[in-house]
């Protein structure tokens, strides 16, 4: 046995190597689809789950929408405190992040 390898050994392994980083790159991509039908199916599922919550929480959102719409414009002068009030917290907020 040689001590040191031939051109032709370097070759064959070479080429060993090569076939072996071909499979485990097939076997990767198989994963990976895999992973993201995995995923792509929870976010689907949780897609519908929140449409569903949506749907059945609209009427009672649309309701105090008007509630307050109806309250807002027979009291102007308190929503437009209330509107500069929310907005000075806001910019409150975000200036003393800084």
């Amino acid at each position: 046995m040689a001590l040191f390898a031939t051109d032709h050994d370097l070759d064959r392994q070479f080429a060993a190597l090569s076939r072996q980083v071909d499979d485990l790159r097939k076997t990767l991509a198989k994963r990976g689809d895999a992973y993201y039908e995995d995923g792509r199916e929870a976010a689907s599922d949780y897609y519908s789950h929140l449409a569903d919550r949506l749907h059945e929480a609209l009427p009672a959102v649309r309701r105090r929408g008007r509630a307050l719409e109806r309250t807002a414009r027979d009291h102007p002068a308190t929503a437009a405190a209330v509107g500069l009030v929310v907005v000075g917290l806001l910019a409150g907020l975000l200036l003393s992040r800084r």
